[in-house]
């Protein structure tokens, strides 16, 4: 073969190449969450991940890293805003330091049921739509945590047999409720939870059935007293630019998906109480319901804490609070 057709045939190969490069070519998304595979919130992922790649035909891959393998659950908002991953899982509670809106869903009694969640979702929505894009995020997806309640050694049958426990609990305003209700509170990861039983640091846990089951809590404790209380949750948010260099077409099948991802996560997290409690039954654990003198107290709290919330909102998230309120006449 002449040099003149060797160039010729070099030639042809690359602008092959060239053509074919982008069809070929792959968006690779790292996400990070911190939940295990056996947590509904994974599963949820899970499929979102698997509707997203079909949907693209593989032009847009998402590589999760769950269980804190990559990020921790608390550094993740960070990660996503600074572009280490581009898409993450966050618990919203975990931030209210930075705003008094995700405190909100923390506060005894605002979310008691998962319907009451839903409308509190949609309330906010605006909200923090404006505030992840103003830091360089967006949501895409949130899912309610299953109702809340107290682990103990003996049944809770009224509430002066919470008065002086040593509770278990996660936040500040878990805290502030435990204290009102007469319990020593101390606020503890989960990681810490067996070390803290053994050295009699806690004697009660206030927690879901989902983190109970996580925590194998029957290896401790024999009832599950259940209140509601709290359906706070948790979002899955993307790094806006990363969003953004997508195709639109790409772009758009992200977002419906998140939305779907939102709507099946609120069915997966119903199912999950159900589910979970029942293998609380099969190891033993007695399930009860709170009795009524311990939920009203739990609903006072819940309305004081809200009086000083509002204290310390915005305008704008006051807003959201009685739009909430509005929706639930």
């Amino acid at each position: 073969m002449s040099l003149k057709s060797l160039l010729r045939a070099a030639a042809l190969a690359s602008a092959t190449l060239a053509l074919a490069g982008p069809a070929l070519a792959a968006t690779q998304w790292t996400m990070a969450s911190g939940y295990p595979e056996t947590s509904f919130f994974t599963k949820n992922i899970r499929q979102f991940i698997a509707a997203v790649e079909e949907r693209t035909k593989g032009e847009l891959k998402i590589d999760l890293r769950s269980h804190d393998s990559l990020i921790k659950l608390d550094n993740i908002k960070r990660a996503v805003q600074s572009g280490q991953v581009q898409i993450g899982e966050i618990r919203m509670g975990v931030y209210g330091n930075e705003q008094e809106m995700f405190n909100l869903d923390n506060i005894p009694g605002v979310v008691p049921t998962f319907d009451k969640s839903w409308k509190l979702m949609e309330a906010q929505k605006p909200f923090y739509d404006e505030w992840f894009g103003r830091n360089g995020m967006r949501v895409i997806t949130y899912v309610a945590w299953p109702g809340q309640g107290f682990f103990t050694a003996e049944p809770i049958n009224s509430l002066d047999d919470l008065n002086g426990v040593k509770l278990r609990i996660y936040s500040q305003q878990t805290q502030v409720m435990g204290e009102k209700l007469g319990t020593q509170a101390i606020i503890l990861p989960f990681a810490e939870v067996p070390q803290a039983f053994a050295t009699g640091m806690i004697e009660a846990l206030w927690t879901s059935a989902q983190s109970g089951t996580d925590v194998q809590v029957w290896d401790y404790l024999d009832v599950f007293t259940y209140t509601g209380t709290m359906h706070n949750k948790n979002a899955v948010i993307v790094n806006e630019r990363a969003l953004r260099a997508l195709p639109d077409d790409i772009r758009k099948i992200v977002l419906e998906e998140g939305e779907a991802a939102t709507a099946r996560g609120w069915e997966l997290a119903k199912a999950a109480s159900e589910e979970r409690e029942n293998v609380l039954k099969e190891h033993g654990i007695t399930i009860n319901q709170a009795p009524q003198d311990v939920l009203d107290r739990i609903d006072e709290i819940g309305k004081e804490m809200v009086a000083n919330w509002m204290t310390r909102a915005s305008d704008a998230e006051k807003a959201v609070y009685e739009a909430y309120q509005a929706s639930l006449d």
